[in-house]
């Protein structure tokens, strides 16, 4: 038996299916501040790259389904796991071990790692909560979100809470949200350190 989170999860994806992907993809909340973004690295010649962990690639492939996206995505990471976060985003196992859930520290630190390996003008990071379950501190409550971008400028971090409660799907598209107006800010000037 499916919960009804699943069964919308399945109706919507039924629904991208058959009809225009495009109407969908990427999802009507990020469409206006990812043109933003990539609107503004076009016209400074920048460049971005992705390390994501909650958003699960949303970050990349919305950035990707925007025409030109080659002169501007230097490319992605998505660090799901402890494991993979070891192996490509410069943890060792010592942080593995003291791991207790995502802080604007820890993407900080991927955000600064994938920028020196990536050579990208911006680097956002997030890594949050999606749900339906969580922990009980701040950064294990579902639709809580950590991020950061790193560029010649600094390191940008911010926490946002969705309040979308166990919502994973809905917490995922408002975390790559968060991220994109994060990068939007650094980019106009609008953050501060």
């Amino acid at each position: 038996m499916l919960t009804p989170l699943e069964s919308n999860y399945l109706k919507t994806i039924a629904r991208m299916s058959s009809s225009d992907a495009s109407a969908h993809f990427p999802p009507p909340s990020i469409r206006n501040i990812l043109n933003e973004v990539t609107t503004l690295l076009h016209e400074r010649n920048q460049t971005i790259a992705v390390a994501e962990t909650a958003a699960g690639g949303l970050l990349s492939s919305s950035i990707l389904s925007t025409p030109g996206a080659s002169k501007v995505y230097k490319g992605g990471l998505t660090l799901y796991t402890l494991p993979s976060r070891t192996a490509y985003a410069g943890w060792t196992d010592e942080k593995t071990k003291n791991y207790k859930g995502p802080t604007p520290e820890i993407v900080a630190g991927m955000a600064k790692h994938v920028r020196g390996e990536l050579r990208a003008d911006y680097v956002i990071s997030e890594s949050g909560t999606a749900g339906p379950t969580g922990g009980e501190t701040r950064n294990r409550t579902p639709g809580y979100v950590a991020l950061a971008v790193d560029c010649e400028k600094g390191t940008f971090t911010r926490e946002v809470e969705t309040g979308l409660g166990g919502d994973r799907v809905g917490n995922m598209v408002r975390f790559a949200e968060e991220g994109l107006k994060l990068v939007r800010d650094v980019i106009n000037g609008d953050a501060k350190l």
